[in-house]
């Protein structure tokens, strides 16, 4: 990447993140759901939680997510994200650790995914909740600020986004959302990802 990588502490990335440009999709026929851009810290390292779903589940098992889930009735994005945070890895957040909102995110099996940026600092050792994550971990951001890899498929003319992760790939629409969030915290870059393809198996 020709941008240079900036300093990584709480305040940088809070100041980027609250001077991002949103573009929200205005598409309330639509299931409304949240997701938790959550950064921790290993070691003083800041880390992105991505977490495993578990292999029984019906849809996406096994694959990387975001901690989220679809909103309940009368539920804001923010509270949304913060609830699944704490349902789904035991992680209990306030409004004074959001950061900001980036893009929403309109998925293939018809959701509009808010992503909420929030910093919890050093949490120690998360565990899943039983039957839905399978594994939680804290990657950290510079292992994420990477360049992404970009695959065609007959059934869209938009490319497929991959992110390198741990031997396999992040798929959209979480490498997309975790690409925008680096892209921004990491080096100040407004970088657009609504357009970017998901493989065709998250379709469902």
């Amino acid at each position: 990447m020709k941008d240079a990588m900036l300093p990584l502490d709480r305040d940088g990335v809070a100041a980027r993140v609250a001077g991002f440009p949103r573009v929200a999709a205005d598409l309330p026929e639509l299931k409304q759901a949240a997701v938790a851009v959550c950064v921790t810290q290993r070691e003083r390292t800041p880390a992105l939680l991505l977490t495993r779903r578990a292999a029984q589940l019906r849809t996406h098992a096994g694959q990387w997510a975001l901690p989220g889930g679809r909103r309940d009735d009368g539920e804001t994005a923010v509270q949304g994200a913060l609830r699944e945070l704490t349902e789904e890895v035991g992680l209990s957040l306030d409004d004074t650790q959001i950061l900001g909102i980036l893009d929403d995110y309109v998925t293939r099996s018809g959701y509009v995914m808010t992503p909420v940026v929030c910093w919890a600092g050093p949490v120690g050792e998360l565990i899943g909740a039983t039957g839905e994550v399978a594994q939680v971990h804290q990657i950290p951001l510079t292992d994420l600020d990477v360049e992404p890899r970009f695959i065609s498929i007959p059934e869209s003319d938009a490319p497929v986004i991959q992110l390198p992760l741990l031997g396999g790939y992040l798929h959209a629409p979480t490498a997309a959302i975790v690409h925008q969030f680096c892209r921004i915290a990491c080096r100040s870059v407004v970088e657009r990802v609504a357009h970017y393809e998901q493989p065709v198996f998250a379709w469902r």
